[in-house]
């Protein structure tokens, strides 16, 4: 049904103007105004043709002819200040087309995405940024309301189109979303908005520029006072004294077991012996046995001065003295030297080695690689260890039997005649020979090896009676049984030889042996209950007795077992 609305094309509301449509200016921003909206037109007005439509939405106030044709009444424009419809009681908004006498609608303002930066006052009822017209132009502010709650019509100056001003005491500010206007031209992004007219686009820059120098001058400045303190503290150690918590000073009393009270009381009686020859030199140890300033060492120690070298002692408080040779006997590898004119000598007591059980504390002092007043210490790892050290000679005459002592207490090359004594700081064996890692043969008594804790030192028993020998006569003596040994032998015991050395019988006549029944071809198997196994053995285990002594030996002969006794005769040394 047609409600008398013109049946031609018309403007709608929420279409874009056309080109020859003048832009109308917008009301300033803001809510829609809170009054009733204009009532539509009466039915039985007819609304003018589109182009007086189009003049009046130009020119609002141009007059308008009394009569039309038809004789049909135009409505004239009411004065200013009245509304132009009669109000709405229902406040019903004009959904029909309105024509030139509508206001404009009002500018939609974007809602902002998430996120996005709203500038200050945006959203609040009145910005501080004046609306906008249809082309994106700042519109004159609005008229007071009237009293009676109509909207006038759009006013529009006579001369034609004017540039509309910003509205008085308002910064006009390029705003990007204030500025927003669906209605405007098109080229308004949704970007952040630029900087103010008239404001300096460089002034930001340079006022980042001068804070990054500034932070730039601050760090030069703190680095190169941190520079200056460290290196204050590592030239001074600190900016404070750095005291660390320490003991105090003890009066050095340690208790006479210990290891250091051991140390304490034998030190004084060991010395270092240095030995020159005319072909070779070396190095060992020795340890005080009177007053008379006997001394005894090994014989391997002081074999290189031969007749006529020179041997000297040092002490432990570093004094020295010469030495001469007083005995030596080099089946038993032991010698005796001695000092004049050295008073304050102290002798070092002389154990029992009878008495030494395996697993005794025993500490060696000596000289390693001249090191002089070497303590070490450890145990005794076992006792009448059969060895035999020397024979770089070739025909047996250098070559040293002993029943030694093994101890796990490093021993050296220097420590040879050095001292191994007790808990009690006796001594009980004279340190000789050491078996070193890479030899393959025997004990080494000479070389230049070291400890792998296995070392060797000859009981104090056997060396008392040495070396009361040798400050007596200047000779040892060895027990001997009168036989030759078969040393090619390789079966279990000790064989005796077929001849003699010098080409006689194997069994010295009249000797020990002989007296005692012992045959050429026999092997002994036992000394004292003790098992042999080799001629070496045989030699180790008779020397370690006295001449004179009685000595039960177990041996076989085709096949048969006998045992036999003798009394041990005796031979000098060389």
């Amino acid at each position: 049904m047609d409600d008398g609305k013109p049946t031609g094309p018309q403007a709608k509301w929420w279409s874009r103007p056309t080109a020859r449509r003048a832009a109308h200016p917008e009301p300033a921003s803001g809510p829609a105004p809170a009054g009733p909206a204009p009532a539509p037109a009466a039915p039985d007005q007819a609304p003018p043709p589109p182009d007086s439509a189009a003049a009046s939405a130009v020119q609002d106030q141009a007059p308008a002819p009394a009569d039309e044709p038809g004789g049909q009444e135009i409505p004239r424009p009411r004065p200013s200040g009245q509304p132009l419809h009669e109000p709405d009681e229902y406040s019903t908004p004009p959904y029909g087309g309105p024509g030139p006498w509508a206001p404009a609608p009002p500018v939609q303002r974007p809602t902002p995405a998430h996120g996005t930066v709203v500038p200050p006052g945006a959203g609040g009822p009145s910005p501080q940024y004046p609306a906008t017209n249809g082309a994106g132009l700042p519109a004159p502010p609005s008229a007071p309301a009237p009293a009676d709650g109509h909207t006038p019509p759009h006013a529009q100056p006579a001369g034609g189109f004017a540039a509309p001003q910003p509205a008085p005491g308002v910064e006009h500010q390029q705003t990007q979303w204030l500025q927003y206007d669906p209605w405007g031209a098109p080229g308004q992004p949704f970007t952040r908005p630029g900087p103010p007219e008239g404001a300096e686009p460089g002034r930001k820059k340079k006022r980042r520029g001068g804070a990054f120098v500034g932070v730039l001058l601050l760090a030069l400045v703190a680095s190169g006072i941190g520079g200056g303190v460290g290196a204050y503290i590592e030239r001074n150690g600190g900016l404070t004294t750095v005291e660390l918590p320490q003991a105090g000073r003890d009066n050095g009393d340690r208790a006479p077991d210990s290891v250091a009270g051991i140390a304490a009381s034998a030190l004084p009686s060991v010395v270092t012996l240095h030995v020159s020859g005319t072909a070779e030199s070396g190095t060992g140890t020795g340890f005080v046995l009177d007053g008379q300033g006997h001394i005894l060492t090994n014989n391997h120690v002081v074999a290189p001065a031969g007749s006529s070298g020179d041997i000297t002692v040092t002490f432990s408080t570093g004094e020295t003295a010469s030495a001469e040779l007083v005995g030596k006997d080099s089946g038993y590898d032991l010698a005796v030297v001695r000092v004049r004119g050295v008073s304050g000598l102290k002798p070092l007591p002389l154990g029992n080695s009878d008495n030494v059980r395996v697993g005794d504390p025993v500490v060696a002092i000596g000289a390693p690689f001249d090191l002089s007043n070497t303590v070490t210490s450890g145990i005794i790892s076992a006792k009448q260890r059969p060895i035999t050290a020397g024979g770089e000679k070739g025909d047996g005459s250098d070559i040293s039997y002993v029943d030694a002592l093994q101890t796990d207490a490093p021993i050296n090359p220097g420590n040879s005649g050095g001292p191994l004594v007790d808990s009690r700081a006796h001594v009980i064996g004279i340190n000789s020979a050491i078996r070193a890692a890479d030899s393959g043969g025997g004990p080494e008594s000479g070389g230049q090896s070291g400890s792998i804790g296995l070392g060797f030192a000859i009981p104090i028993n056997q060396g008392k009676r040495v070396a009361e020998e040798l400050i007596s006569t200047g000779k040892a003596t060895h027990p001997v049984i009168g036989v030759t040994l078969d040393m090619k032998y390789t079966g279990d015991g000790a064989k005796v030889g077929t001849k003699g050395a010098d080409g006689g019988p194997a069994v010295a006549k009249d000797g020990p042996a002989d007296k005692a029944g012992i045959k050429s071809g026999d092997v002994i198997t036992q000394v004292e209950g003790q098992r042999v196994h080799s001629g070496e053995e045989l030699i180790v285990k008779i020397r370690a007795h006295r001449p004179g002594d009685d000595l039960d030996l177990k041996l076989t002969r085709g096949g048969e077992e006998r045992t036999v006794t003798l009394k041990l005769g005796s031979a000098s040394g060389t």
